[in-house]
């Protein structure tokens, strides 16, 4: 196992890479008050370094002791097989297509999560997330539960803790975050500046909690592994899940997607909250021996359609979403639509490729400058492979965050990215689905106007002298 000094470095370009740390963000006096500086930033970094080794380690000896073993195996396979000099053959291509009905019963007999009943609403940036946000929140009667890799510390998460600390007077609310999402974000600044006089908290768990009632954790990071899940339950009815966090980046400066879900599978949705809840506090891993809270099962409507819950957990062995992933796009007859910001699973590349070459019409959406110089020379690498096997790739004149896949009639969307930190090493939440009023609203929404939006990538302009490097370091993010 790496020394803990060389994880805490590898991590640290992870989670730039990962999710909402903007490490391209402008530096000037107006910017520096919405994030903590350095003195702070570095004690705070501190901090999580403990509470990622001895802290976890004492409350959570099974996940980290599993976690090791996993980090252990796939870290070196990445490396190994992506600097082989020859294309290790993938697995055929299952004859059931990606959103038949015979797909989905594949899907059952590989063990996959059981479909679940419930509807779902597509939440696109922040001017529509935000906003049902609110409404979410105000319309609690018992609980709320929120569960995001980042909480920042500019003015929309001071805005929104704000917002929480009130409600948290009548109704139970709790917060739980990424211990070192959150404490790298708060480090850096947004691009956009917050207002004049305003100075980021030190600590958000502490601000959160500060003459209010809401309760608050922080995920451990045993390993340095981490919690990208973004779920939202309120009264344990209805859920937001996808790729937003609460901060600037995502209210209007990037380009993202929620999903507004209720019905049935809302309450395998909050189970999982609970769970992370419980194993966040002073019990951690033994929390599993105490006796969960009840939750009533919801009652499907007429208009439900079926939704699979997918994770990525290297702890429990999960690894949902990249199989997934690998089984629709090796199967796909007609189409492969993708938007991620970063596309660097060497497995996923191989089968892309490969999807292109026998004919099913690819397009890629990648961020035209993301968030990350590493992850953006990684991706010129992977578009570079993809257009030599007849890829259409788009790039978006904006950071994308999108994490979302059609494949024929299926989809899919949620937290993961195209990376190893995704596929194999963080924790993750996606749903998948076969719906037609789905999918076209995916088709609808996101896909043919950020089509419109975006410039085709051509060939020359994938030329990078240090992609290969930059390759190798993405394989790893």
């Amino acid at each position: 196992m790496p020394s803990l000094a060389s994880r805490f470095a590898l991590l640290a370009c992870s989670l730039t890479a990962s999710c909402a740390i903007s490490s391209n963000a402008r530096r000037s006096t107006e910017l520096a008050s919405q994030a903590n500086n350095p003195v702070v930033g570095g004690a705070s970094l501190a901090m999580t370094a403990f509470r990622a080794t001895a802290l976890a380690t004492v409350k959570e000896p099974i996940t980290t002791t599993r976690l090791g073993f996993a980090l252990l195996w796939n870290r070196p396979r990445e490396i190994v097989v992506s600097n082989l000099p020859v294309e290790i053959p993938s697995e055929p291509p299952e004859k059931e297509v990606p959103g038949t009905p015979e797909f989905e019963q594949l899907l059952d007999r590989k063990h996959f999560p059981l479909a679940q009943k419930g509807n779902v609403k597509w939440l696109v940036d922040g001017k529509q997330f935000f906003p049902e946000l609110e409404r979410q929140i105000a319309q609690a009667i018992k609980t709320i539960n929120i569960q995001v890799f980042i909480f920042d510390n500019d003015d929309i998460a001071v805005k929104y803790a704000d917002i929480l600390k009130q409600r948290a007077s009548s109704v139970k609310v709790k917060v739980l975050f990424d211990d070192l999402g959150s404490t790298f974000a708060q480090l850096s600044p947004p691009d956009t500046p917050g207002p004049i006089g305003f100075t980021a908290p030190i600590n958000m768990a502490d601000y959160l909690e500060r003459d209010s009632k809401v309760r608050s954790r922080r995920v451990l990071n045993p390993w340095l592994a981490s919690d990208h899940t973004k779920l939202l339950v309120f009264d344990d009815q209805r859920a937001m899940l996808g790729g937003m966090n609460i901060g600037r980046e995502y209210y209007s400066e990037w380009h993202d997607l929620m999903a507004c879900v209720e019905g049935p599978v809302v309450t395998t949705l909050a189970k999982d909250f609970n769970r992370s809840w419980r194993k966040a506090g002073p019990w951690g891993d033994f929390a599993a021996f105490r006796k969960p809270g009840f939750l009533h099962r919801l009652k499907p409507s007429p208009d439900d359609i079926s939704l699979r819950p997918f994770r990525t957990d290297p702890s429990t062995g999960q690894y949902e979403i990249l199989k997934s992933y690998l089984m629709a796009i090796r199967s796909s007859r007609k189409r492969i639509w993708i938007e991620n910001p970063y596309f660097a699973h060497d497995d996923l590349v191989q089968a892309v490729a490969g999807a292109a070459r026998r004919g099913v019409d690819v397009r890629v959406i990648l961020p035209e400058k993301g968030d990350s110089t590493i992850m953006d020379i990684g991706n010129i690498a992977t578009a570079r492979t993809l257009i030599q096997a007849g890829v259409k790739i788009y790039r978006y004149p904006r950071m994308t965050h999108m994490k979302v896949m059609l494949c024929d009639g299926w989809g899919t969307m949620g937290s993961a990215n195209l990376d190893t930190l995704s596929m194999r090493i963080n924790r993750e939440l996606n749903i998948a689905f076969r719906n037609p009023a789905a999918v076209a609203g995916l088709e609808n929404q996101i896909f043919l106007p950020d089509f419109k939006a975006s410039k085709i990538m051509k060939l020359s302009e994938t030329g990078s002298s240090v992609a290969p490097i930059a390759e190798m370091v993405a394989d790893q993010l």
